[in-house]
């Protein structure tokens, strides 16, 4: 019979010969690091690792230990690589610049997606106050082209809404537009239904809103089954609509703002499924910039089609001790079954820690981008 205290002895005395040897090695991953920094060579061969992980699986003797051994010196290799990335001169904050404050004033120029008193109308002055010059857009893609152009100086959009996720559409406006995210605001959403006036709630047969609006008051309309849902533009937007049409049987969900703004009759109030119902907008510029104080770094990315892409790539987070917040996938256009990652970490691009995270990421990836650095609110 196999003596248990004899074994745990001799594995005792071979892991501490292997930390030794990892130690050893490690200090050979920086003396490499040395040379790599020195003649501007890149820190990542996946080349020279697949070679060198091929050499190493024919080597094992034991078959059952081949797929083991893989996988312990692949993560020997990570470990080596993320050492690399951290003793590289690496401080630059990818081309970012810190302001201590966004000048702001009546000149202003901010796009914002829907029309007056739309949400992302509220949203806009909740942060920039109201002295700025707002102006409606009919999509999410005209906020971004206005952006990018210079038409504006700031755009605001929604990106998550607290009861039905995320919206799609902007995150793969996000990896198309060269637009940054410098700020993020919150505002609890509380959608009404609304009908021109004189109309009485037993007059309605069909509601419009946008999508997001009809899904977050889905309870409601299961409870009248003779609303028929219709999607339109911005909830603002098909409050404007219902007023141009002027038809008692047709109803809008929208905002208190939207249906005061155009002189709606209110059929009911609060009629979302979720109480504490918040919409997440972000705010955007088309200048690589973030306010002193940020808290929060957003970033997306594209991954080898291979086995543990992901895992390696959110390897770099925890390496780093990073809280990672969020996390989307969008498939990306013209290629099947592959995705853009979307991710939110904790942390400001001037922190070392965060700087070393993304320089691993960016080596390793395909096609990282910063998507921006911003304070998120709580």
């Amino acid at each position: 019979m196999i003596d248990l205290q004899e074994s745990r002895k001799k594995i005792d005395e071979v892991d501490k010969k292997l930390l030794e040897l990892f130690e050893y090695r490690m200090q050979l991953a920086q003396d490499v690091a040395d040379y790599k920094r020195s003649v501007g060579k890149a820190v990542y061969d996946p080349v020279r690792e697949k070679e060198k992980l091929a050499s190493l699986e024919a080597a094992t003797k034991k078959e059952s230990n081949k797929k083991a051994v893989v996988d312990f010196f692949s993560q020997i290799m990570s470990l080596s690589r993320r050492l690399q990335y951290s003793l590289l001169d690496n401080d630059d904050n990818f081309g970012f610049e810190e302001m201590e404050d966004f000048h702001i004033d009546e000149n202003t120029k901010i796009a914002y997606y829907g029309e007056r008193g739309s949400y992302t109308e509220q949203a806009m002055k909740e942060y920039f106050g109201n002295e700025v010059f707002g102006i409606s857009m009919g999509t999410f893609a005209e906020v971004m082209q206005a952006v990018k152009e210079g038409q504006v100086e700031y755009g605001v959009l929604p990106i998550e809404n607290s009861s039905t996720g995320s919206l799609s559409d902007i995150y793969d406006l996000l990896a198309e537009y060269n637009n940054t995210i410098i700020g993020e605001h919150v505002i609890k959403v509380e959608h009404c239904l609304w009908g021109i006036p004189g109309a009485k709630i037993s007059d309605i047969t069909k509601v419009y809103s946008h999508r997001q609006g009809l899904l977050q008051c889905a309870d409601f309309l299961k409870k009248h089954p003779n609303m028929q849902p219709m999607e339109g533009g911005s909830t603002a937007g098909c409050a404007k609509k219902i007023l141009e049409d002027g038809d008692t049987s047709q109803a809008a969900i929208a905002s208190r703002n939207a249906g005061e703004y155009y002189g709606l009759q209110l059929l009911q109030a609060s009629i979302n499924k979720e109480a504490n119902n918040s919409t997440r907008f972000i705010i955007i510029s088309n200048k690589k910039v973030y306010q002193k104080g940020s808290n929060n770094t957003s970033i997306c990315f594209a991954l080898p089609h291979k086995t543990g892409s992901l895992y390696h790539m959110l390897s770099h987070l925890i390496y780093n001790n990073i809280n990672m917040t969020r996390i989307e996938s969008r498939p990306i256009p013209g290629k099947t079954f592959e995705y853009r990652f979307f991710i939110n970490m904790e942390g400001c691009i001037n922190q070392p820690i965060i700087r070393n995270a993304l320089y691993s990421i960016q080596e390793e990836a395909i096609d990282m981008k910063i998507l921006g650095c911003f304070y998120q609110e709580r």
